[in-house]
């Protein structure tokens, strides 16, 4: 059975992620100057610091972004108000049930959200994301489908990062450093994605899309380096934004949720010869999401699942696999 937060619930979220949105809009130093790279459209708030003329980057082009842009002088002036809006709408969310994150996660997800983690490209994936669907699908979870991780999984495309010409600041290894993170040794020097808590079990790690071999990549823009993973292309294409209720909110970015649960029909067969407990989390977050998908948004659902299909017959083998060990979820996808 599929249980669901209420209307006043979806509203006042809604509400909290548009008012980040507008604010990601707003915050312009200089102007707003158009950029095109690769065929693409990027925008980027140019302004000058002494003779210099500097670029940080706002965004890629969409009808979305030109309009907040087309607001960004009115917004800037509204800003305290905002801020007074957003937090009691966080606690209106909190007040309805709604699961957040714990402080020291909210917090680290703040800082690199301020640093420019999530603008630059940065997307949230793993049990982090799943979390956030509760949101953007208006669900209510249960115990066993919220089980907090102490793991934080961001992922990036390396051609975007390279071509951003942009990055975090203050940089992504110092804000880790603030909160006690420390590199986790590689076997390639110079090659570190992997960061754990000195104080406890907390593990952040950066991931990208492997074209070609899995191994590490550089991602220039955040000023690390990645894990690149196969499957992870089709998982972080055309992110979303999402509302972290936490403090006042956080904008960070995640996956599609249509995505994100036909990618854990193929990661979970994937792990299911070296980490079976995973293997049955991704099963676990699939078929809770899939059902409601079906039910709320069958178009998209069946249009990530076609696209996965269509990748080859590794693809189809992994999500027959899985759906062999999970046949009730064959009748939300089809034959």
């Amino acid at each position: 059975m599929i249980r669901r937060h209420s209307a006043l619930v979806h509203a006042a979220y809604t509400d909290l992620r548009s008012l980040l949105e507008d604010d990601a809009g707003s915050g312009l130093i200089g102007t707003a100057t158009r950029v095109e790279r690769g065929g693409r459209v990027y925008w980027y708030d140019s302004y000058r610091v002494g003779t210099d003329v500097r670029k940080r980057y706002i965004g890629e082009d969409s009808d979305a972004l030109r309009a907040r842009l087309d607001r960004a002088m009115d917004l800037h002036a509204a800003t305290r108000s905002r801020d007074k809006d957003r937090a009691r709408l966080v606690r209106l969310l909190r007040a309805e049930g709604v699961m957040g994150l714990d402080p020291t996660t909210g917090s680290l997800v703040a800082a690199l959200a301020k640093s420019g983690v999530f603008r630059l490209g940065g997307t949230i994936v793993g049990t982090h994301a799943f979390r956030l669907y509760e949101l953007e699908l208006g669900l209510r979870f249960g115990v066993d489908d919220a089980a907090q991780t102490d793991d934080l999984d961001i992922a990036s495309f390396e051609r975007l990062s390279l071509v951003l010409d942009d990055h975090a600041e203050p940089p992504v290894t110092s804000v880790l450093a603030d909160f006690a993170f420390d590199p986790v040794p590689a076997l390639e020097p110079g090659t570190t994605w992997r960061w754990r808590q000195t104080k406890g079990t907390a593990l952040v790690e950066f991931l990208t899309p492997a074209f070609g071999e899995e191994g590490r990549r550089p991602l220039p823009a955040l000023g690390v380096s990645a894990q690149a993973l196969h499957h992870l292309n089709y998982l972080i294409a055309e992110p979303i934004t999402a509302a972290v209720p936490y403090r006042s909110g956080v904008l960070v970015q995640i996956p599609r949720p249509e995505r994100f649960a036909i990618h854990k029909l193929i990661v979970a067969d994937r792990r299911e010869g070296r980490d079976r407990l995973k293997a049955e989390k991704d099963r676990r977050q699939a078929a809770f999401l899939i059902p409601a998908l079906a039910e709320d948004r069958p178009g998209d659902l069946a249009e990530a699942y076609e696209d996965a299909l269509s990748r080859g017959p590794k693809w189809r083998a992994r999500i027959a696999a899985t759906l062999a060990r999970r046949p009730d979820l064959r009748r939300y996808l089809g034959p």
